[in-house]
């Protein structure tokens, strides 16, 4: 079975719809199922700000007080403890995600897109790190068996650039219009991080078309 899933790194939702999907694949049983990470940006025009965290830039962009941005920030740390995974958004950088998507791209080219998303996803939602600043790329994909060299050659460059683009056009072809976006064997879709029970329904469908 073939998941492919459209997500941008800084998006809250897509870290806990990978957990809810990874705890309905244990559920389903269903051993053969490749999955294809896609990239997508929920603000590609953002400019990365290191010495701001993600309650300010919400509060400016949606002229709301700090007070109404963490509030709604306790909820999705709620919401992700709830799947086992600790969010600390106090510390989570404001930066553009272009170049973390080219090392995706790199990763999943070596088949470990997988390890990839993941290493990002605990990297900017946990441990507070700029995932724009290339230094932080390099350790990242360093911890993913790349070279610093081959890492620093890809930063420097437009390497994977266009990879990131094509999926960004091709999920505005298929009509996503947020993220996670999940489809199957391209017959099904699920759109947000909807609750186990419903990826394991869908899984269990497009298993039963496949067969």
């Amino acid at each position: 079975m073939k998941i492919e899933i459209w997500s941008d790194i800084m998006c809250p939702f897509c870290y806990i719809g990978k957990r809810r999907l990874e705890a309905a694949i244990a559920k389903s049983g269903i051993k053969d199922i490749d999955i294809e990470w896609k990239s997508f940006q929920l603000n590609p025009q953002m400019v990365t700000e290191p010495r701001k965290n993600i309650n300010q830039y919400l509060a400016e962009i949606k002229g709301w007080s700090l007070e109404q941005a963490r509030s709604m920030n306790d909820r999705v740390i709620e919401m992700a403890k709830g799947e086992g995974l600790e969010y600390d958004l106090e510390k989570a950088v404001v930066a553009n995600s272009f170049d973390a998507h080219r090392l995706i791209q790199m990763a999943k080219a070596a088949g470990k897109g997988d390890e990839a998303e993941e290493l990002l996803f605990k990297a900017y939602f946990t441990e507070g790190s700029n995932i724009a600043d290339h230094g932080t790329l390099i350790l990242l994909g360093k911890s993913l068996g790349f070279s610093g060299p081959d890492l620093e050659a890809m930063l420097s460059s437009n390497r994977f650039a266009e990879e990131v683009r094509n999926d960004i056009a091709e999920s505005r072809k298929i009509g996503v219009s947020g993220v996670p976006f999940f489809v199957f064997n391209r017959q099904y879709a699920v759109s947000g991080a909807q609750e186990t029970e419903i990826f394991l329904d869908v899984l269990n469908k497009a298993a039963k078309n496949e067969a």
